[in-house]
C-alpha cells in the first residue's frame, strides 16, 4: 500500500454502493468536479528528445510521449502554460524541476527532479479517484491513490498539498499486506500523511469512511493517520465517519472506525477540521512501545484547534499516550448520544485521557502508557452523554477557560487543574454534578479546582480524592453546592455558593485532614452546612475536619449529626447550629445570629464535645428559642465556656 503512486494509479469506473445512507450526510449525487487548469488540447509541435542542458520548456500544448521514457539532460525546467504531458515517463538526469500542474497518473517521473513550487494543488480527475458512491474495492484504490500522491509529491519537494472539491469514499478496514497472517495496524491501513507536510483542505473537501459490513471489515480502523511522522499540519476539510451507515453487532461495544489516528507523531497540528459521526470516535492519540521499553516512541507536540466534533460515538478525542498536547478552541456536540443506527457506546465523554498502567509482582507501578503536560483550553461543549472531559490517569493535565454544558471528572492524576471554566448545565446534565474530584492512592496529589463558575446542576462539586485544592469557585442556581466524600488532605477555600439545597454537605462517608475555610454560602432551602453520619467507624476515629472563617449568609441552619472529629470555628452564621450524637467536636468563636431557631442546640448523646467562646444574638421569633439550648441526653458531658448571648 505504500508503493509509489505511479506504480499504482489506474482509471476505474464507478459502481453503485450497496449500503443505504442518511440524507443529512449523503454526498452530492452530482459530484461537482474540481476543474484542473490543463485546458489546452492542441498537440505540441515538438518533442523532448533533443532538449539541451540548462533549458526551460513551457508546456502550452498537449505533449503525448506515446508510452516512451524520455531521458533529459541536467538542469531542465519544465513550466506549465495551460498544456499537459501524457502517456509516458520523464527521466531527469540531475537538477530537474517541473510544475506540479503537469503531474498526473498519465505521467511517470524518474531521476533527480523537484517541483518548481512547493505548493501542490490536487485534482481528483487527474489521478483516477472515483467520487461519490462506489464499491469497497474502488474505495480501497481511492485510499492508495490519495496516500500515494501525498508521499510522491512530498519526495518531489512539496510542503503544502491543497485539496478543494473532492467527495469520495475510502476503504480503510482491510489488511493490504500480502504476507501470510499479516497483523492488523489501523494507522497503517489509513490514508497516511508524510512528514514535513501541510495538508490543506476546504469546506468542499469531503473524505468519507467506506461503511463497514458486519463480519467483513475490521474494527478500529481510521480514515487518516500520522504514523511515525513529524512536522505535519492538517487544516480544514470535512471528515465523515460511517456511524449511521455501517453494520453493528447486537452488542456494539467498541466497534467502529476513527477519523484520525496520531500514532507516535511529532509536532502535529490539526486545525479547523470538521469531524462528523466517527463510528468509534473522531481522534485517538497513542504511541509505539511501552514507556519502560527501549522501543518506546512517544507522541509529542500535538495541537488540535478550531475543530468541530459532531455526534462522535463513544468519545471525540481519546488520548492514551502522549505529551505536550494542546486542545484549544474546538466545539464538541452530542458526543456518545444514541442515534437511529447505533448506541452511544462506552465512555461517552468528549475527551478521554486514559493511559494504561499496572503493578508488577513486586508492587512497583509500571506505566505501559504515559500522558502528561496536556492543556484543554477555550473549547465549547454541549450534549455529551458522559461529560466533557475525564482525566483518568496522567500528570500535568489542565482544563482551563472552557464553556462546558456537562461535566468534568478527574481520577488518578497529579499536578492537574480544572480552572476558570464556565459550566452551564444543558439537557440531562441538570440532573448531575459539574465537577468530580475522584481517585485515591499515592499517585493522586496536588490537584486544583479553582475559579470556575457553575450553574444549573443538581450538585456543583464533589470532592472525593486526595490533596484537592478547591477554591474561588462560584456555584449558583444548583441543588447543592459542594459535597465531600472520602476526601483526604483537601482544602476548600473561598468559594461562593448560592444554591437551593445544602451549601456544603458530607453524609454517610468519611474524610480526613479537610480544611473548609473562607467560603460564602447562601441557600434558599435545607442547610448552609450539613454533616451527618460522618467518620463514625472505629477506623475513622482520629479523622479531622475543620470549618474555619466561613460566612453562612442565609438564615438556614448548620447541622452536625452523628459525626466525629469536627472543628467549627470563627464562622459567621446567620442561622442556628444543631449538634448531636457527636464525638470529638468543637464549636468555638463563632458569631451566630439565629432566625426562627436556637442559636446552638445540642441533642442526642455526645462525648468530647465543647462549645466555647461563641457570640450569639438573642433569637428572634417565638419565645421558646434560646441562645444555647442544651437539649442533649447527657447535657453535663458538654463543655460550655465563654459563650455570650446579646
Amino acid at each position: 500500500m505504500k508503493n509509489l503512486l505511479y506504480y499504482l494509479l489506474i482509471f476505474t469506473s464507478c459502481m453503485a454502493m450497496s449500503c443505504s445512507k442518511d440524507d443529512s450526510d449523503e454526498p452530492t449525487k452530482d459530484i461537482i468536479k474540481d476543474t484542473p487548469p490543463n485546458v489546452i488540447t492542441t498537440p505540441c509541435g515538438f518533442d523532448l528528445s533533443n532538449v539541451a542542458a540548462n533549458s526551460t520548456i513551457k508546456i502550452d500544448c498537449l505533449l503525448d510521449l506515446k508510452d516512451k521514457t524520455v531521458t533529459l539532460p541536467e538542469n531542465i525546467i519544465i513550466e506549465f502554460a495551460g498544456g499537459d504531458i501524457i502517456n509516458g515517463a520523464l527521466n531527469f538526469s540531475s537538477g530537474g524541476k517541473i510544475d506540479g500542474n503537469l503531474l498526473s497518473s498519465k505521467l511517470k517521473l524518474e531521476g533527480d527532479v523537484k517541483l518548481i513550487d512547493p505548493t501542490f494543488k490536487f485534482y481528483a480527475v487527474r489521478w483516477g479517484i472515483v467520487e461519490g458512491e462506489t464499491t469497497s474495492d474502488i474505495a480501497l484504490k481511492n485510499n492508495d491513490i490519495l496516500e500515494g500522491i501525498m508521499f510522491f509529491t512530498q519526495k518531489l519537494g512539496a510542503t503544502t498539498f491543497n485539496i478543494d472539491k473532492l467527495d469520495a469514499y475510502f476503504e480503510v478496514t482491510k489488511v493490504t499486506s500480502t504476507t501470510t497472517n499479516a497483523n492488523w495496524y489501523p494507522s497503517q491501513e489509513a490514508i497516511n500523511i508524510p512528514s514535513d507536510f501541510n495538508l490543506v483542505m476546504t469546506d468542499n473537501t469531503h473524505l468519507r469512511v467506506f461503511p463497514a459490513q458486519l463480519g467483513v471489515s475490521r474494527e478500529g480502523a481510521t480514515l487518516l493517520a500520522i504514523r511515525h511522522e513529524s512536522n505535519v499540519t492538517v487544516k480544514g476539510g470535512i471528515l465523515h465517519g460511517d456511524r449511521e451507515l455501517r453494520q453493528y453487532s447486537e452488542d456494539d461495544g467498541q466497534e467502529g472506525s476513527h477519523l484520525f489516528h496520531i500514532h507516535s507523531g511529532k509536532n502535529v497540528t490539526l486545525d479547523g477540521i470538521q469531524f462528523i459521526e466517527g463510528s468509534v470516535g473522531s481522534i485517538t492519540i497513542y504511541s509505539t512501545g511501552f514507556s519502560f521499553n527501549p522501543n518506546y516512541e512517544p507522541t509529542t507536540g500535538v495541537v488540535i484547534k478550531n475543530c468541530e466534533f459532531v455526534r462522535s460515538r463513544r468519545m471525540a478525542i481519546s488520548l492514551t499516550d502522549g505529551r505536550d498536547v494542546l486542545i484549544e478552541g474546538n466545539t464538541f456536540i452530542d458526543t456518545g448520544l444514541p442515534t437511529p443506527n447505533s448506541k452511544g457506546g462506552e465512555v461517552g465523554y468528549a475527551i478521554n485521557i486514559e493511559p494504561t498502567r499496572f503493578r508488577d509482582e513486586n508492587g512497583e507501578l509500571k506505566e505501559w502508557q504515559r500522558v502528561f503536560d496536556v492543556l484543554i483550553k477555550g473549547n465549547t461543549e454541549t450534549g455529551s452523554r458522559g461529560g466533557f472531559v475525564t482525566l483518568t490517569i496522567g500528570q500535568g493535565l489542565t482544563v482551563e477557560n472552557n464553556d462546558i454544558g456537562t461535566r468534568v471528572v478527574y481520577s488518578f492524576v497529579s499536578g492537574s487543574k480544572v480552572i476558570n471554566n464556565r459550566f452551564k448545565a444543558t439537557g440531562k446534565a441538570t440532573e448531575s454534578w459539574a465537577i468530580f474530584a475522584a481517585g485515591d492512592g499515592e499517585t493522586v496529589f496536588d490537584n486544583e479546582i479553582g475559579g470556575n463558575t457553575i450553574e444549573g446542576y443538581s450538585l456543583g462539586i464533589v470532592v472525593g480524592s486526595n490533596d484537592a485544592f478547591v477554591h474561588d469557585n462560584e456555584i449558583k442556581d444548583c441543588g447543592a453546592g459542594i459535597q465531600i466524600s472520602k476526601a483526604f488532605e483537601a482544602r476548600i477555600h473561598n468559594n461562593t455558593i448560592n444554591v437551593s439545597g445544602n451549601g456544603i454537605q458530607a453524609t454517610n462517608t468519611h474524610s480526613d485532614a479537610i480544611e473548609i475555610k473562607g467560603n460564602e454560602v447562601t441557600t434558599s432551602g435545607n442547610f448552609n452546612i450539613y454533616l451527618a453520619n460522618l467518620n463514625i467507624e472505629e477506623a475513622h476515629k482520629d479523622y479531622k475536619i475543620v470549618l474555619d472563617g466561613n460566612k453562612l449568609l442565609s438564615t438556614k441552619n448548620v447541622t452536625i449529626s452523628n459525626a466525629r472529629g469536627i472543628t467549627f470555628k470563627n464562622n459567621e452564621v446567620n442561622g442556628g447550629i444543631g449538634v448531636g450524637d457527636v464525638f470529638d467536636v468543637e464549636v468555638s468563636a463563632n458569631t451566630i445570629k439565629p432566625n426562627e431557631s436556637d442559636g446552638i442546640r445540642t441533642f442526642g448523646t455526645n462525648a468530647s464535645f465543647s462549645v466555647l467562646n461563641n457570640i450569639i444574638t438573642e433569637p428572634t421569633g417565638a419565645a421558646r428559642y434560646e441562645c444555647i439550648n442544651n437539649d442533649a441526653d447527657n447535657p453535663d458531658s458538654t463543655v460550655m465556656t465563654g459563650n455570650t448571648c446579646n
